[in-house]
């Protein structure tokens, strides 16, 4: 396993690290489906301790996870390993409960005291507004930052990030915020994220921020996994099913994509894995991947692309063949 350090906050991560979404379980806000089906605990766990036998270290959850499934299942985990041998992420700004907003600040304090308890933790090494909404016209925006600021001086927290999906919304609360780290989704189909004028990824280099990108497999997509005449069914509560990339005119313009990947770099699952995972790591030093996880063999095929940079040719192949 290969170890980047996530700019000025000074974590030290598993370039390949993991994304702790898919083990909370089905999931729903608003009546929307935000989870994931197909989960069992036990195979969670399993792929938790193969991971940390891997030398993956780095943890990403958030309170709307499962509705805290996802933290107490990594709870059950944590007991069994020291806790300083893992950086353990989770975040806040989904889930409300009873505020009118997730970012009031006595919420955020709320949701943070019952991450500690799911995670039986008494700190957590990153602890990220989940999103920018701080109410009409940034209402809590800065005691929300505030609040965080407080948290970190008291122990509970060790660095504080953002997680955002515009370019603009993370100009618009970082001045504000001043997370360490970003988080955002990113893979090898591109965003505005890598475009001219809106590269966060020249911006946070700039400013020596660390990043953290979700999203890299592209939810499977970039595997090249599924049959474009037997498209995937997903169960209830699965955020894939409101997903229309997986119909089958959508998967057969990804695998005519694909084929010049394939032919120059492997036409195997794992081949294509090792393509999704490094190219997104070929976008900055400073940026970490955590893709999701169900089971062992995913950790172990996820793991298994650490180390194996793509040249400079190679990340254009990519990106010629996927984005233009």
């Amino acid at each position: 396993m290969e170890y980047r350090i996530l700019g000025k906050s000074n974590l030290r991560v598993s370039e390949v690290s993991l994304g702790c979404w898919a083990i909370g379980g089905p999931s729903w806000r608003d009546g929307e489906p935000v989870g994931w089906s197909g989960n069992d605990d036990n195979e969670s766990l399993a792929g938790l301790r193969r991971a940390h036998d891997l030398g993956i270290n780095h943890l990403d959850t958030a309170d709307v996870y499962g509705d805290g499934h996802s933290e107490r299942v990594i709870g059950r985990f944590l007991k069994d390993v020291p806790r300083d041998s893992v950086v353990v992420a989770s975040k806040v700004g989904w889930f409300r409960g009873t505020a009118p907003n997730a970012m009031q600040p006595v919420h955020i304090r709320h949701q943070l005291e019952q991450t500690l308890t799911n995670l039986g933790t008494d700190y957590v090494d990153l602890f990220y507004f989940h999103n920018t909404n701080f109410g009409p016209e940034d209402l809590y925006l800065e005691e929300a930052a505030d609040t965080m600021r407080e948290l970190q001086k008291e122990g509970k927290i060790r660095v504080i990030g953002q997680s955002a999906y515009s370019y603009a919304d993370f100009m618009r609360v970082c001045p504000v915020t001043r997370p360490d780290v970003l988080q955002f989704h990113y893979n090898a189909f591109g965003s505005e994220f890598d475009r001219q004028g809106t590269n966060l990824f020249k911006w946070a280099q700039e400013q020596n921020l660390g990043m953290v990108m979700f999203g890299p497999l592209a939810q499977g997509l970039l595997l090249d996994k599924f049959d474009p005449d037997n498209p995937p069914q997903f169960g209830e509560g699965d955020i894939r099913s409101t997903n229309q990339s997986y119909t089958k005119s959508r998967l057969l313009e990804i695998r005519k994509q694909l084929q010049p990947i394939k032919e120059h770099l492997g036409h195997e699952t794992q081949d294509l894995v090792r393509v999704a995972i490094q190219y997104a790591l070929a976008q900055s030093p400073n940026a970490c991947v955590i893709p999701g996880f169900k089971n062992t063999r995913q950790v172990e095929s996820n793991a298994g692309a650490a180390g194996k940079p793509l040249t400079a040719q190679e990340v254009e192949l990519i990106r010629q063949a996927l984005q233009s």
